[in-house]
């Protein structure tokens, strides 16, 4: 069993390392956009650099880091601490890595940007409207930019709609076509889809508690040895993200700014766990029009959205699948469902206290970071917001 469930994983991790987005894409593009990474050097960094691969429609073009990186290949600035569980593309071991702070030099090599910059959240903002305003998109999977109020914070199945916000936010910045806009926290990804999809029963009330994988903090076991055997009943910053964002995808555009949802009101605790990728959630819920399980269900299997409609090259096909087994969702199982980016929901009951409950599991470094932008970057090209310069 233990051959069969390893020789599984590694099928998956092939496939990711091949760029899932290269399985399809209805939206054929004559020539590639040229794509930078900001804060190639880190474990989003290379998980970006990991999916793209082979994309159909991006190729890495430049990679900007830190300044001590700068003027080296990308093989010897990233030296031995690759964190990704395939190779490192051959396509850029031997691109030099340029500095993140030159941003003319760096946005006149490409189409647009990722960001996964490691800087105060300040410094983040700064440098991220300045490549904007080079009339470059830049695509973050950073926290700085996730409430500013004409900065879209999308999950594509969700709220595709919020990218209307842009031509506000372009305005301000006084660019034609730079702009920034941000996919939100991990941790939300195991509940958050679910509590949309459930959105005509009317949750009002949300308990949650994730359990998350080490690699949200950019560690591998190596790297924080401590963590083996080890449970840390905290998470700087993540309560917060994890009750306030997903009120915010679930917001109206009015007025050119995102005006949040008020509901459902969501409580949460997020503890850091002995894994290395995925992030569980246990997950309670109250509702004012009260569902059958099998309408629950039926819903999951059911939902879907832009991405799936316009056959996105990195979406889902299933973006969410119910698990009937006891024993599932786990991670070392279901992690990489579609490849990465589907969610995985088991154990749904009716509960004493509230109405239902159930689990969830995504995988946090591929749909709730580097896939998670990719998709977006995927739909701002549909919808026609990204484009070759």
């Amino acid at each position: 069993m233990a051959t069969a469930i390893n020789r599984s994983n590694l099928d998956e991790n092939r496939e990711t390392r091949r760029g899932y987005a290269k399985r399809r894409g209805d939206c054929e593009m004559s020539e590639k956009l040229k794509v930078g990474i900001l804060g190639g050097t880190g474990m989003v960094g290379q998980r970006f650099i990991s999916l793209l691969e082979n994309h159909p429609w991006f190729e890495v073009a430049a990679i900007a880091a830190s300044p001590r990186s700068a003027g080296k290949t990308y093989e010897e600035a990233v030296g031995g601490r690759w964190k990704m569980d395939t190779p490192m593309p051959e396509a850029v071991k031997n691109l030099i890595v340029l500095n993140v702070n030159d941003v003319e030099h760096v946005a006149s090599q490409v189409d647009f940007v990722f960001s996964a910059v490691d800087m105060t959240k300040d410094e983040i903002k700064k440098i991220e409207e300045a490549y904007a305003k080079t009339e470059t998109p830049v695509v973050s999977n950073n926290s700085a930019h996730r409430w500013t109020p004409d900065v879209p914070m999308m999950v594509p199945e969700i709220n595709p709609e919020h990218a209307a916000v842009i031509e506000s936010q372009k305005k301000r910045l006084g660019t034609k076509r730079g702009f920034v806009a941000v996919k939100p926290n991990c941790s939300i990804q195991s509940y958050a889809p679910v509590l949309t999809a459930w959105k005509e029963f009317e949750p009002y009330e949300v308990v949650a508690t994730t359990y998350q994988a080490i690699s949200g903090a950019g560690k591998t076991f190596a790297d924080w040895p401590e963590m083996v055997g080890n449970i840390i009943p905290y998470i700087g910053g993540e309560e917060e993200k994890s009750e306030k964002e997903p009120l915010r995808i679930w917001g109206k555009v009015e007025d050119g700014v995102i005006k949040p949802a008020t509901e459902p009101v969501i409580t949460c605790q997020c503890i850091r766990v002995p894994v290395l990728n995925g992030h569980t959630a246990a997950v309670f819920v109250k509702f004012r029009k009260k569902p059958t399980k099998e309408q629950l269900i039926e819903k999951l299997e059911n939902f879907k959205g832009l991405p799936q409609e316009l056959n996105l090259p990195s979406a889902p096909k299933q973006f969410i699948r119910y698990m009937t087994e006891d024993n599932r969702p786990q991670v070392t199982l279901d992690v990489n469902y579609e490849n990465g980016m589907g969610i995985n929901v088991g154990r749904l009951r009716e509960d004493t206290i509230y109405d239902w409950k159930f689990v969830g599991l995504s995988h946090n470094t591929v749909r709730g970071a580097a896939g998670g932008a990719v998709l977006c970057a995927e739909t701002l090209v549909a919808k026609k917001f990204i484009a070759a310069k």
